[in-house]
């Protein structure tokens, strides 16, 4: 699917309603509620962010505010871009509780053999599943000024396992997307299904969790960590499980526990950011408080402040970037602003 037609394919996408989940968790007696006129000031002040489409904030599993800007609307559909390597890496570490894979430390090679390049350098025999996760792969990046050369060509997974190695496997993070989409043609091997099949049979349960439509390689396989049609509503759903362990609100475990606190042990440190980086999930201090994220471009932002119970999404206009501009940091400074909310 190129872009045209997956622009289309956004806009076309059902919308999800918003979901009763939400309303029916009650706030936990541990922690204050937010300041709720605090926090409309805030969201008010946030219409000043022109790219900025769509802000939730929940406090303990209860929706204490959401907003539109400009006429967007939280359930409708969205690219959130690379914030989808998150659940990337959530499936994984779904199929390495189903033993579908062994862990973190098993070779790709193997399981990619069929796509290997003639004469492959010997590092690739190296390189884990935890490698790709953490962006430790030592392979060139496929994302940046490589990603449009890396899409136009007749194979992504082929492709990226040819591309030179520029650090030793488990070396520097070199974020790339071809590390994520080689995860995705690694899920599709082993659970048998397509990605997007295995996601909505893994996380269905998840009430309000919706993928629409996902851009694909030539082959077929769903392109892991970029092109992901989601709404802020849906989105909120997967960082509620994150913060809740795993765990729906029912109580049904749908990641295990224990990968939850590997996702979110940082690895390795983002050179342009220096952001702590998991797998699949940045960490940085935000408003004096430990924060876990998932980021795309443009600011699409899934935030989780676990000690104030707090899970934070932030849409945006996906056209322009956000790092370089400094748009990134306007969302953190607000994510910094809604904490205050939350510790007055």
């Amino acid at each position: 699917m190129n872009r045209r037609t997956l622009l289309a394919a956004l806009a076309l996408t059902a919308t999800v309603a918003p979901s009763a989940a939400f309303a029916q968790v009650q706030p936990s007696t541990q922690q204050p509620a937010v300041d709720a006129a605090a926090l409309s000031r805030v969201l008010d002040e946030a219409q000043s962010l022109p790219a900025l489409r769509t802000v939730i904030v929940s406090r303990n599993g209860a929706i204490a505010a959401e907003r539109g800007y400009r006429g967007h609307r939280t359930d409708e559909s969205t690219n959130i871009k690379s914030a989808s390597k998150s659940i990337v890496s959530a499936l994984v570490g779904i199929a390495i509780g189903k033993g579908l894979l062994e862990g973190v430390d098993q070779p790709i090679a193997p399981i990619l053999r069929a796509d290997l390049p003639a004469g492959p350098d010997p590092r690739l025999a190296r390189v884990t599943i935890g490698h790709l996760l953490s962006m430790q792969a030592g392979l060139e990046r496929m994302s940046g000024g490589n990603y449009g050369r890396w899409v136009s060509s007749r194979n992504w997974v082929r492709t990226a396992l040819a591309a030179p190695f520029v650090d030793e496997p488990g070396g520097a993070m070199l974020y790339s997307t071809a590390s994520t989409h080689l995860l995705s043609a690694i899920l599709t091997k082993v659970g048998g299904k397509p990605t997007l099949a295995l996601a909505r049979d893994w996380l269905g349960p998840l009430d309000g969790f919706r993928i629409g439509a996902w851009e694909r390689d030539p082959q077929g396989v769903y392109l892991g960590g970029n092109q992901m049609a989601m709404s802020a509503r849906s989105l909120l759903a997967f960082g509620e499980l994150y913060r809740n362990g795993g765990r729906t609100p029912e109580g049904e475990q749908l990641i295990p526990e224990d990968w939850i606190r590997q996702s979110w042990q940082s690895r390795t440190r983002s050179r342009f950011s220096n952001d702590g980086y998991g797998y699949g999930w940045f960490e940085r201090v935000i408003g004096g408080r430990t924060v876990h994220f998932a980021w795309g471009y443009g600011g699409q932002m899934l935030y989780i402040v676990p000690d104030l119970g707090l899970t934070v999404t932030m849409t945006s206009d996906e056209s322009g970037p956000s790092a370089r501009n400094g748009y990134r940091d306007d969302l953190h400074a607000l994510l910094a602003k809604i904490i205050g909310t939350a510790e007055s």
